[in-house]
């Protein structure tokens, strides 16, 4: 039986790849719920919006905005086939009737049109951004004017990070700004608007970037 530890590293929570891949993205849907919930608290989703999820993996943020869109769409896009895999089976019936698409895709080179989407989300992805400043210009990039992007974390540098956390940040080499460098790297995309969210007694950061016409 491997340990938790052991499965996160196999796994690999940078690329999820595998069975043990698997199993960690449906421990990520539990453990990343809450934090999912008190980022969601900050937008109003209206029933004809069109979402798009980058890094969507195990689906459980998918879902749960698909609740609250009836006439509109969400889209999860991930650059783990396993990701995409796990995302399409816990979200089988939204797929069906056609609510939902899951597609295979990277963050540097996102396969959508200009001013694709009224409402952008990210939940503990970014640490492992390939490029993170031009990558959020290439999220700008498919977000409508008038549009919001939402960049959720369960950790940021804020000099209050447990040693486990130090640790899970060196082993797996995670990109964590402190929140003044989060809004740098939101103005310098050309984001409008921003807003960062801390939760008291967390270390949870969501930040918030906006699109004018």
């Amino acid at each position: 039986m491997k340990t938790q530890e052991e499965v996160t590293r196999i796994g690999n929570p940078r690329k999820p790849e595998g069975t043990e891949g698997e199993e960690m993205l449906e421990r990520m849907n539990q453990s990343h719920y809450e934090v999912t919930g008190w980022a969601l608290s900050y937008w109003e989703i209206q029933e004809d919006d069109r979402v798009l999820d980058i890094g969507c993996g195990g689906g459980a943020t998918l879902h749960r905005m698909a609740e609250k869109v009836t006439s509109g769409h969400v889209t999860g896009v991930d650059y783990s086939d396993v990701s995409v895999e796990t995302s399409r089976r816990n979200n089988e019936k939204n797929i069906k009737s056609g609510k939902m698409d899951v597609l295979e895709g990277s963050v540097e080179n996102l396969p959508f049109a200009d001013d694709s989407f009224d409402k952008i989300i990210t939940v503990e992805s970014f640490y492992f951004w390939p490029d993170p400043q031009e990558n959020l210009k290439e999220v700008r990039r498919v977000l409508k004017a008038g549009g919001t992007f939402l960049l959720v974390a369960d950790i940021y540098q804020n000099g209050n990070l447990t040693d486990r956390e130090k640790e899970n940040i060196r082993n797996y080499h995670l990109f964590n700004p402190t929140k003044e460098e989060f809004e740098q790297l939101f103005i310098n995309a050309g984001f409008t608007d921003i807003q960062i969210h801390t939760r008291k007694g967390e270390n949870w950061i969501c930040v918030e970037g906006g699109k004018r016409a």
